[in-house]
């Protein structure tokens, strides 16, 4: 009945078992980053397979790519909090927002991606084209959708009750298995594409139910002109983008590590076409 997300991380250094104890609160442990990035390959990359026949190929699918590559080879990025203990997730969860219509009062969905370590753009287009075909059509397509609707028609002492019964049951890990895959709040990262919206990207706040240690949120292209070594101005297309993430679940220069990793694939992302040679393991 129950679902087990991940294994707990018992070889970890000392003050990984301390640290959420201090920092109970997953926002109260939040660091944020923000980084800027030459996406000029990843827009030849773009044109180029659009061509050959995937439309609405787009920087959200070379974003989750290259952190399925990161996790990949860095996998404590994919630890997460559960009654103030570590755990290593079992697998790679996406979460990102959608709206059916471009429109201001359009209805808004949260649909979520499982997949794995040797993921690679092909795959990662394919399975995200069939999500959003599936949620931009009319009505409860999406077992979060009717679950929040059903929420709602709770009386607020009811429904705050209900809220602190499910925070009790995920201190404990004893979520029932159906509500842990339908959740928005439990996966191993939140995307949010700011930049189909033409904005800057902001500085999400992690969600203190569930699990989720990251938020990325990308914003809009833009053109700069930089000066280069050999003294001349050069035309760039770059993009901005931000990452909250929980520190409890790994150290700073993990975290380093792992974003420029991220920074340097979206920057030669050919290589994300083909699966990784090999997959590195957490720690026990």
């Amino acid at each position: 009945m129950f679902f087990k997300e991940g294994r707990r991380i018992k070889g970890g250094i000392p003050m990984d078992a301390i640290s959420p104890f201090i920092m109970p609160s997953r926002v109260g442990a939040a660091n944020s980053f923000r980084a800027t990035i030459d996406i000029s390959e990843c827009e030849k990359l773009i044109r180029a397979k659009r061509a050959e026949g995937m439309a609405g190929l787009g920087m959200i699918h070379l974003f989750m790519a290259a952190y399925v590559r990161v996790v990949s080879q860095l996998p404590g990025i994919n630890r997460f909090i559960r009654g103030q203990r570590l755990y290593a997730r079992n697998d790679i969860q996406i979460c990102m927002t959608i709206k059916k219509e471009m429109k201001l009062n359009a209805p808004e969905s949260v649909v979520k991606l499982c997949v794995t370590p040797m993921d690679t753009i092909g795959s990662i287009y394919e399975l995200l084209k069939k999500e959003l075909e599936e949620n931009r059509k009319e009505g409860d397509r999406n077992n979060m959708d009717s679950a929040a609707r059903a929420l709602v028609f709770l009386p607020r002492v009811f429904l705050k009750f209900t809220v602190w019964f499910l925070k009790f049951l995920d201190y404990f890990g004893m979520l029932p298995r159906f509500l842990v895959k339908l959740s928005p709040f439990h996966g191993s990262m939140f995307i949010s594409n700011l930049g189909s919206l033409g904005i800057h990207p902001i500085f999400h706040h992690l969600y203190d139910f569930g699990n989720l240690p990251l938020f990325i949120t990308i914003g809009a292209k833009r053109t700069e002109y930089v000066l280069t070594q050999s003294g001349e101005t050069e035309k760039r297309k770059l993009m901005d983008f931000t990452l909250v993430c929980d520190e409890r679940i790994c150290d700073g220069h993990y975290y380093a590590s792992a974003f420029k990793m991220l920074k340097k694939l979206l920057e030669n992302p050919e290589q994300l076409f083909t699966p990784p040679e090999r997959v590195v393991e957490d720690i026990k």
